[in-house]
């Protein structure tokens, strides 16, 4: 699987805006553009998880090149990744 560097930029920043809408439902508004993106990178892994776990199936995929990117389950992944964040650390980031 080869991916271009403009497909990879494309893929960051979509995971950038999934992790700051996710930041959004879960109730924290601090971090900016790094954090987001690690938020939603790592809410792109959890989120297709729970939905396979579910039997769910996708129904926002944005493909770039062939290559899949499921926004709706990265929204929820990161979502539900802040939220664990919130409860472990006991503390809200608002």
């Amino acid at each position: 699987m080869s991916i271009s560097l403009s497909e990879l930029v494309l893929f960051i920043l979509i995971a950038a805006v999934c992790g700051a809408i996710g930041q959004a439902i879960a109730g924290s508004i601090r971090g900016g553009l790094i954090i987001s993106t690690v938020v939603g990178l790592i809410g792109a892994v959890i989120g297709p998880w729970i939905a396979r776990q579910l039997a769910l199936s996708e129904p926002l995929v944005v493909n770039i090149s062939g290559h899949p990117f499921g926004v709706l389950w990265a929204i929820v992944g990161a979502a539900v990744f802040v939220a664990l964040i919130h409860l472990v650390s006991n503390r809200t980031f608002a």
